[in-house]
């Protein structure tokens, strides 16, 4: 399940070296020399990986051992919808049914969702929207069984697109999230959200500030608290309290006269607490990386 929350305990380690660890977000990627310029609050758990386009690797932090992801699983659904179901920036994209079991999911108390109508046709923007900007779990299970006929049949498109990317530490049970058996590190998810910003609606959905569900009278706001802060245009949030809180997430900055994407993850940030706790310490390890790479990086590739 995936709730946002702020405050909460928060610790990191600041390191004037590049960590012993690649990010990989392409086969054998080093990480860049600009690393050992800078001074990054890593989080002293868990697992976090952060890379730059066209620089490279800004390292890895924490021992990359498969843990639950939570809902940035649903960073993986959209991709493999997008995939299979492409849509030009800003359109509307496919017609979706709602069927039955997703309304009846719709206002479930133990998992989060969005709310649809049973028979009522929605744009594929839109249920896209839905499940990323507030983490709808019945409308990840809805585009499944859409494209795929069923969940389990579109649980192995996942996976072989993770086979695909490389991500040889994941392995994808579930849609949504919500099974603890999702799992994967840190550099696996950062090879796929580098890939997956690669798509204009993809980026367009992921920097959605807040989305209305029609007919309902419902507006959600993003789960990710650090959006519109500090050039942050994405990506996806996750907690509970096996998987802890969990932010993939992406800004830009201008380095050397270049607008340079940054993107990075962190992973299982106060594991076994409330979903409230991870999610805003993983809120806060995001934010402290985000904010020191920005003011750090520019300085540092000036320098040379």
């Amino acid at each position: 399940m995936l709730v946002a929350g702020t405050g909460g305990w928060y610790a990191v380690e600041k390191s004037g070296g590049p960590p012993a660890r690649s990010a990989a977000g392409g086969p054998g990627e080093a990480v860049t020399p600009l690393a050992r310029s800078l001074h990054l609050p890593w989080p002293r758990e868990g697992q976090a990986s952060v890379a730059v386009e066209g620089i490279g690797s800004l390292g890895t932090r924490g021992a990359q051992k498969p843990v639950p992801i939570a809902s940035v699983t649903k960073v993986m659904t959209a991709y493999v919808i997008l995939k299979n179901h492409p849509m030009r920036a800003g359109a509307p994209g496919a017609t979706v049914v709602a069927d039955q079991r997703s309304a009846d999911e719709s206002y479930s108390s133990v998992e989060t969702t969005a709310p649809v109508i049973a028979g009522k046709e929605y744009t594929q923007r839109l249920l896209l929207e839905l499940m990323m900007v507030p983490s709808g779990n019945n409308i990840a299970r809805l585009l499944a069984r859409w494209d795929a006929g069923t969940e389990e049949a579109f649980v192995a498109k996942m996976n072989r697109a993770a086979a695909g990317l490389g991500m040889r530490a994941t392995t994808y049970t579930g849609v949504s999230g919500m099974e603890t058996s999702t799992r994967s590190t840190s550099e696996d998810q950062l090879r796929l959200a580098r890939t997956a910003m690669k798509d204009p609606s993809f980026r367009q959905i992921v920097a959605t500030a807040s989305v209305a569900a029609p007919g309902t009278g419902t507006v959600f706001r993003n789960t990710n608290k650090l959006l519109g802060r500090d050039g942050v245009i994405g990506l996806k949030t996750g907690s509970s309290t096996p998987a802890g809180g969990n932010l993939v997430w992406a800004t830009t900055q201008e380095v050397a006269g270049t607008t340079r994407l940054i993107v990075g993850v962190v992973l299982h940030q106060r594991a076994g607490t409330t979903p409230a706790e991870g999610s805003a310490a993983a809120h806060e390890a995001g934010h402290a990386l985000i904010t020191t790479i920005r003011e750090e990086l520019p300085r540092a590739a000036a320098r040379g």
